[in-house]
């Protein structure tokens, strides 16, 4: 069909007895298997975001949305496709910008993440100065769950280079 990729067309040969030959029988097999790798994606993803809340489990945030006010501090996180994929699940209608340049799914006041459950591992791991722990962060740890995050990423998007800031993915249009 136009303007389809070609596993999103309908599945046509094997129509169920009745449905005329040609007719579209809704099932498309490019779907189901992209929604397969979908839905074992995001268990993967909350998996291994459960991992590294684990792994940060001695370290205490203050709870001042300092890391969040992202043109202050001149960073932001960086997700891959799959990350994003959870954001936009938890909130489908994605958020303005704010004027005070702080991240996006802020709430009002600027002082809580709205989406705070499906929060990128990049959020998870972003300490400012005022966080309290143990002296040594869990390096190791988290170079292992960033390999498993890419490998996560590109068994659903095998072709993407990497990687983007939060910014690039908000300025995507939607579905």
């Amino acid at each position: 069909m136009p303007g389809r990729a070609p596993d999103e067309t309908l599945d046509t040969e094997a129509a169920p007895t009745g449905v005329p030959d040609g007719a579209p029988c809704g099932w498309a097999p490019g779907r189901a298997r992209r929604a397969h790798a979908d839905r074992t994606a995001a268990r993967a993803l909350e998996t291994l975001y459960r991992q590294a809340d684990q792994a940060w489990a001695g370290f205490r945030c203050p709870g001042t949305a300092e890391c969040c006010q992202l043109a202050t501090r001149g960073r932001e996180p960086w997700l891959w496709g799959v990350e994003w994929d959870a954001l936009r699940r938890a909130a489908p209608a994605l958020p303005p910008p704010r004027a005070d340049g702080g991240c996006r799914f802020l709430d009002a006041e600027g002082r809580r993440c709205t989406v705070y459950a499906s929060r990128p591992l990049g959020c998870r791991t972003y300490f400012c100065h005022r966080a309290t722990g143990p002296g040594r962060e869990p390096a190791e740890e988290m170079d292992r769950l960033q390999r498993r995050l890419e490998a996560v990423a590109r068994g659903v998007r095998p072709d993407e280079p990497g990687p983007r800031p939060m910014s690039a993915w908000c300025e995507e249009p939607g579905p």
